[in-house]
């Protein structure tokens, strides 16, 4: 249980990481007055980052629900 724990931590950074990117660089770049086409996609990007997000919380929720049931 101690090795997916870690796997976990380790998901969930990446996952932190990438959501940085696809939403701090649009945000700091448009301050600086720079706009690109690629923000859209970065925004896309974030935004199916957070949907995923959501369904692991889930996904997550129901296992440690069946989970209690069970003991």
């Amino acid at each position: 249980m101690r090795e997916a724990t870690d796997i976990l931590r380790i998901i969930g950074i990446i996952l932190l990481g990438i959501f940085v990117l696809a939403v701090g660089i649009p945000i700091v770049l448009t301050a600086a007055g720079i706009t690109l086409g690629i923000i859209k996609i970065l925004f896309g990007i974030a935004v199916m980052v957070i949907k995923l997000a959501v369904v692991i919380a889930i996904g997550y929720l129901i296992l440690v629900g069946i989970r209690a049931v069970l003991r």
